[in-house]
């Protein structure tokens, strides 16, 4: 799918660079690294910086870049990267957009369920609109609840809880005499990356894994959920990526170079999860 791209970084810079505290004034001693006068200058134009920010600016431009969703490859990505070229031009900088042509799989169906072992279980796989947010109702825009880089499939298998499934959970079911090769594998969320769970996971022979926000690191056990506070409301669900970024980061098709028109690219099932990988809310471990 074809990407048209800009690098945003410079368009926020004014908040992060400039340094935040006490003001310093031209009369104090030498800043390290600059000559008296150098000084006084460096601290000139650092006054000059802070006062460039407008919040007002800021949050204008906020909702504008986020008023649709706006997905790699999709109408308002690209519309939102033809602004940010505008706005650039319009600050004095020599921008242009460059085009990558990148992988970016998006599902056809989605069924998470449980067909034996009890009552038959259906997951939600779908977040639920909240008035809060005007946004979130773009349901027909928005990406499904899933993350890229998992492998096609259809799997049929038994259950196994694995903690956080990093390593060390693995040693833990492997003393308790619990194997889970040729299994679907449940984690939930923190004490590593995302995509170790289902890369770990293969390691040890699971054909699918499973990941939940559980809200004991991720919602109401820590605080307030959204809209009332920070944390992650029942029905939230990650989005994300579960290549394997350590070793391949970008395009997986692409490796080391850009993903340009005439890159030589790999198959694409060679740098996929060797599992299937699906992510879920607390919520969604509730009868559908």
């Amino acid at each position: 799918m074809n990407r048209k791209s800009v690098v945003a970084g410079i368009l926020f810079a004014a908040v992060s660079i400039a340094p935040f505290g006490t003001r310093v004034t031209a009369d104090e001693q030498t800043l390290y690294g600059y000559s008296a006068a150098s000084s006084c200058a460096e601290r000139h134009w650092e006054e000059t910086f802070r006062a460039i920010p407008s919040p007002d600016n800021l949050r204008s431009y906020m909702q504008h870049l986020s008023a649709r969703p706006h997905n790699v490859g999709s109408r308002y990505d690209k519309e939102n990267a033809e602004w940010i070229l505008a706005k650039f031009q319009e600050f004095g900088l020599d921008a242009h957009i460059e085009q990558f042509d990148v992988l970016f799989p998006t599902p056809k169906e989605r069924v998470v369920e449980l067909v034996d072992g009890g009552p038959k279980f259906v997951a939600k796989l779908q977040e639920p609109p909240v008035p809060q947010d005007l946004t979130s109702n773009q349901q027909n825009e928005q990406l499904p609840t899933y993350s890229a880089y998992s492998i096609d499939g259809d799997f049929t298998a038994p259950l196994v809880y694995v903690n956080y499934g990093v390593p060390e959970d693995y040693e833990q079911l492997e003393r308790m005499g619990v194997s889970v090769k040729g299994a679907i594998v449940i984690a939930r969320y923190f004490h590593s990356w995302r995509g170790i769970k289902p890369k770990v996971a293969a390691e040890h022979g699971a054909v699918g894994c499973i990941i939940y926000s559980d809200p004991h690191e991720d919602g109401y056990a820590q605080g307030d959920t959204f809209p009332s506070g920070a944390w992650r409301p029942k029905d939230g669900v990650q989005r994300g990526s579960v290549a394997d970024m350590p070793v391949y980061p970008g395009d997986p098709l692409t490796p080391g170079v850009g993903a340009t028109k005439n890159a030589t690219r790999l198959n694409s099932g060679s740098r996929r999860m060797k599992s299937s990988w699906w992510s879920l809310a607390f919520c969604a471990m509730r009868q559908r």
